[in-house]
């Protein structure tokens, strides 16, 4: 319960209310927060709020190595192009079961909204989410829910397709100030928090992440993933899917090596 937490890009519309769910965890003994404008105020502030986390601000590129040491978690919500793995292949220190593209926000809009059309609990309710974490590459598993649900096949279309754009239902209702940032603090704080469990040597958690992967023709894909001490544990794989299932995987296999390849370039054209 000791975790050393870093998150680059704190003072941004995720990363402040991410900053502020990580010092409110008992888990989290100590949070370093990075930015290149505002984080000794965020931190600041942060530092007031009554739990354990010691809170420590970090100013611009020159201060980035301080904030990081001896972190057991980094966490980045800054906005840059989110393919991590490439850079850190680039400066020869890649290990592919420490590297997690956070797609939980889409597991939670999908247990929301099961939740919300079946009358249950949304905290009870547990969708995996395979695939990307745009558009037509979110591939929900409804069929693989717990608990088990049904839907007519209209009822699923629509649901299926309100999951893969929620992203945008959240643009629309801010009418142009801003995109979906709580609800993805939200996200970015379960994966740590299940992370941390699993570090600290908790059996059994299971977050779907987008990982390098053999389990599809794309070399990152997300799948179920069984967490451990060292990160990545255990690839869970896609499971058994409906042919409904299987054509959404076959529409997004394309999209999905485009949006990779896209992240590869630009890493290697980067100064």
């Amino acid at each position: 319960n000791n975790a050393k937490v870093a998150v680059l890009g704190a003072s941004g519309g995720i990363g402040q209310p991410l900053s502020l769910l990580l010092k409110n965890s008992p888990l989290v003994s100590r949070l370093t927060l990075y930015d290149i404008a505002h984080t000794p105020g965020v931190a600041a502030d942060l530092s007031h709020i009554e739990t354990r986390a010691n809170v420590k601000g970090y100013l611009g590129p020159e201060q980035l190595p301080d904030c990081l040491k001896g972190c057991d978690v980094v966490v980045i919500p800054a906005g840059v192009p989110r393919k991590p793995a490439e850079v850190f292949k680039k400066h020869g220190v890649y290990n592919p079961n420490k590297i997690f593209g956070v797609t939980t926000l889409d597991i939670v809009r999908a247990n929301t909204f099961v939740a919300e059309l079946k009358g249950l609990d949304p905290s009870r309710v547990n969708v995996p989410v395979i695939g990307g974490h745009a558009g037509k590459t979110i591939i929900p598993l409804i069929s693989q829910c717990t608990p088990k649900v049904d839907f007519p096949q209209d009822q699923l279309t629509a649901l299926t397709g309100r999951i893969q754009e929620a992203g945008t239902e959240v643009v629309k209702a801010k009418a142009g100030a801003g995109s979906a940032t709580l609800s993805m603090a939200y996200a970015g704080a379960r994966f740590v928090f299940s992370l941390v469990d699993a570090m600290n040597g908790k059996e059994g958690v299971v977050e779907c992440s987008f990982v390098q992967s053999k389990e599809t023709e794309c070399t990152y894909f997300s799948t179920p993933l069984l967490l451990g001490k060292k990160g990545l544990e255990k690839n869970l794989g896609i499971g058994k899917i409906t042919p409904f299932e299987e054509k959404m995987i076959a529409e997004a296999i394309p999209e999905l090596k485009a949006s990779i390849k896209k992240g590869e370039d630009f890493v290697k054209n980067m100064k």
